[in-house]
């Protein structure tokens, strides 16, 4: 237990000297950002998600097989959307060279103006967000998600991708002492379910209790929060701001 509470803790208030640096706690506050933004989209427009397409691909299957209650449209729509915004993230991380948190910065800028034009478009039209609102945003928001699973890989953060938790829950399991390992590293991927479980539970308490406009109110806040951080990263210099060298 000391081992999980001390990864945590590590993960929380990082040291600066860290191959990561600074970007762990930024990853996870992405993280809130991916639960309430999902929140979002799977309970007011109609079970499709902007952030986790594997749920997408499956809801097509359902719908492609006659399944009620799923629209193939909306999921198209969304893993459509949230492909460009990956690419544009990509533009980003390979026009940032060699600076990280540069790399942050210019991706969390778009990423926050798709999550604020979102959250505009619902608070002029109003509820329920059907029709050509639904579907606008449904691709603002997989834009901006997608931007920003585009450069969260590319800063590749060790457990905290902010959305994947497929993998992140499989080693928790799979590399513990328990199935001989060498460790499972379940303190920070704790904190990462934890991170999506509390925007999700944020997101859903707000729009179930006629909030609807509360997730992407605090999304943009947090993102505005984590820019005002990229801003300072950009400035600095130090061993996390050099690119992950993938194998």
């Amino acid at each position: 237990m000391p081992v999980v509470l001390r990864e945590a803790w590590t993960t929380l208030v990082p040291d600066m000297n860290d191959r990561h640096g600074p970007l762990p706690p930024l990853m996870l506050a992405l993280t809130v950002v991916t639960g309430l933004v999902d929140a979002v989209s799977y309970l007011q427009l109609g079970r499709v998600f902007v952030a986790n397409m594997t749920g997408n691909v499956v809801f097509s299957g359902f719908a492609f097989a006659g399944a009620p209650g799923f629209s193939l449209a909306a999921s198209l729509v969304a893993l459509g959307a949230f492909a460009a915004g990956a690419l544009a993230g990509g533009l980003i991380v390979h026009h940032s060279h060699a600076h990280r948190g540069r790399m942050l910065l210019h991706a969390l800028y778009v990423e926050t103006l798709c999550v604020l034009a979102a959250l505009i478009v619902t608070l002029i039209s109003g509820g329920p967000y059907d029709g050509g609102v639904r579907f606008a945003l449904i691709v603002l928001l997989a834009l901006g998600l997608g931007m920003q699973n585009a450069v969260s890989r590319a800063l590749a953060v060790p457990d905290l991708t902010t959305t994947v938790l497929t993998l992140t829950i499989t080693g928790i399991a799979s590399d513990g002492r328990l199935a001989g390992g060498g460790g499972s590293r379940a303190g920070r991927r704790a904190l990462s379910a934890a991170a999506m479980l509390v925007g999700a539970l944020v997101g859903a308490v707000a729009v179930l209790h006629g909030h609807p406009t509360l997730p992407l109110i605090l999304a943009v806040a947090i993102l505005a929060v984590v820019c005002l951080a990229a801003q300072v990263l950009a400035r600095a210099v130090g061993p996390w701001t050099l690119p992950v060298v993938k194998k």
